[in-house]
């Protein structure tokens, strides 16, 4: 019997509660199906204008693994993951051909051809409003992604780790994206099966870091 078959998927509350970063994996492959699965779930995420500018590079091979650990501070997690779903993001995506993204939405029918109309001059017009923060946009995209895939990963019975220590040059030179300035890496995130437990190190108060209209004002719950 299948991985996949034997996992009773977690409803969304529980696979947020249970999340812990995990730092050793077990060798264990991830089956293609489960795999596939989890890349549907990923870029189900919302973007903005549905423009999608994560460019999403799972790294498997074991030359790759290698050279995306050293470009990652040696952390061996990379090594042990058998992917490593790289999140980079594309600061132009907005300028590109969106005539698929246009297709698709008329397609389903959640635009019609008077939203497509606007869609084709308000986001260009969007897009060079931003100026310099095209990446920091495009970036927040592919987070949220990247906020899909590990809680997707949990609810399946797979653990992640968010990754934020890397070079990354380095890391555009693995994926083969050197010579690509608008491509900026958001986030790396290693899947498999945790080879760890790992506790709850808790949360501060609510009214530490949460507030209601204004930031001196803490929420009370």
């Amino acid at each position: 019997m299948s991985t996949i078959t034997q996992v009773q998927p977690l409803d969304v509350p529980k696979a947020i509660i249970q999340r812990r970063s995990i730092k050793t994996f077990k060798p264990d492959p991830i089956e293609p199906e489960l795999l596939k699965q989890l890349v549907e779930l990923t870029v189900a995420a919302p973007s903005s204008f549905n423009t999608q500018a994560w460019r999403i590079v799972l790294v498997q091979d074991e030359a790759q693994k290698a050279a995306l650990c050293a470009a990652s501070w040696n952390q061996k997690q990379v090594i042990e993951a058998p992917v490593t779903f790289v999140f980079a993001a594309d600061a132009k995506a907005g300028e590109g051909d969106l005539s698929l993204v246009y297709e698709k939405a008329l397609q389903t029918g959640a635009w019609n051809e008077g939203t497509v109309n606007y869609f084709k001059n308000a986001i260009p017009q969007f897009q060079a409003g931003l100026g310099d923060k095209r990446r920091e946009y495009a970036i927040k995209d592919a987070i949220i992604a990247a906020t899909h895939l590990v809680l997707a990963a949990e609810s399946l019975g797979l653990s992640t780790c968010f990754m934020n220590g890397w070079i990354e040059e380095q890391v555009k030179q693995v994926i083969g994206a050197e010579n690509d300035p608008d491509l900026a890496i958001a986030v790396l995130v290693p899947v498999g099966y945790a080879a760890e437990p790992r506790l709850d190190p808790g949360r501060l108060p609510l009214s530490y870091n949460v507030f209601v209209d204004k930031i001196n004002n803490p929420y009370q719950g």
